[in-house]
């Protein structure tokens, strides 16, 4: 009977022992925050992330902004991305930097100025919300220790920012990016065209009249074709797209286009679709991609 009770005390402090090694630190969560925005005219609401030694640090950090997909809102990263649970792990691991992921609302907008300015969220993205939350945090407010990923929708708005904007970003990561050419622009049926593209480029439009100075002004590939290599090169590239992906072949011109300029990046094509399953077991490599540009060597 001693020792049964010896074996069992024991075990369950061999338990308490793996339990505490194996436990990691946990970063800070704030689902909904909003900040005000003149050139919305309302609140947008977003998500942050800080890392597990933010409170008891006095420190300034790397920031990683990182975009929702069509039809989801700020929490979609956190509720079935479970981006946190991944970072936690990751920063523990020593695989990313401690960093602060901030995770806006982009609505339906696509990230972009719409053609007729009523709305005008690359604008507000630029001129009002990074600023506004880089006096907020602690954040390193450079171009060097800024980083910017999404998936679909938001895989868009990374490339349209890191394309445009290359001044504030050392890396990009778009996942499964929403990259279209202009054969798949004008062969959209209308009934989809209007629903999801009309506000941004032009109501009512047929066939090549869809393709307007609205349309190229946003259209990744025409942006890329239109930058010289040195340009490109400003900002590093993870591309990453799932082999049975609906957008695998605009995914796939895009890294022809950069190939074909000598624009050096890393391109992954893995097994997989345009889910959650395939962005939640790729986040982390993108993470680490961005962190490894706020390292140096």
């Amino acid at each position: 009977m001693k020792n049964t009770l010896l074996k069992m005390q024991a075990l369950a402090m061999a338990i308490l022992l793996f339990a505490a090694a194996s436990a990691q630190p946990a970063g800070k969560v704030y689902e909904t925050r909003v900040v005000a925005s003149p050139i919305l005219h309302r609140e947008v609401r977003y998500t942050i992330y800080l890392p597990p030694d933010y409170e008891n640090s006095s420190r300034s950090y790397p920031v990683v902004y990182l975009l929702h997909g069509y039809t989801d809102d700020n929490t979609g990263w956190l509720q079935f991305g479970e981006i946190n649970r991944y970072a936690d792990k990751a920063i523990a691991e020593g695989i990313i930097p401690p960093m602060i992921i901030v995770m806006p609302n982009g609505d339906s907008s696509w990230y972009i100025n719409s053609y007729d300015g009523k709305e005008n969220y690359e604008d507000f993205f630029v001129k009002e919300f990074m600023p506004s939350i880089e006096k907020t945090y602690r954040i390193k407010a450079e171009k060097r220790y800024r980083g910017i990923a999404g998936l679909s929708m938001g895989g868009f708005g990374t490339l349209i920012y890191s394309l445009k904007h290359p001044e504030l970003f050392a890396a990009a990561a778009p996942l499964s990016a929403a990259v279209f050419d202009d054969d798949a622009m004008v062969t959209t049926p209308d009934n989809r065209y209007e629903a999801v593209f009309g506000q941004l480029f032009g109501r009512g439009l047929k066939d090549k009249a869809r393709l307007n100075d609205a349309w190229y002004n946003n259209s990744i590939l025409k942006i890329v074709d239109k930058k010289s290599a040195d340009e490109l090169r400003k900002v590093r590239y993870w591309i990453d797209c799932g082999d049975d992906d609906f957008l695998s072949k605009g995914n796939c011109l895009l890294h022809i286009a950069l190939s074909a300029k000598g624009v050096a990046h890393e391109f992954r094509v893995r097994d997989g679709a345009h889910t959650w399953t395939y962005w939640r077991t790729g986040i982390t490599d993108a993470l680490k991609f961005i962190g490894d540009s706020f390292h140096q060597y």
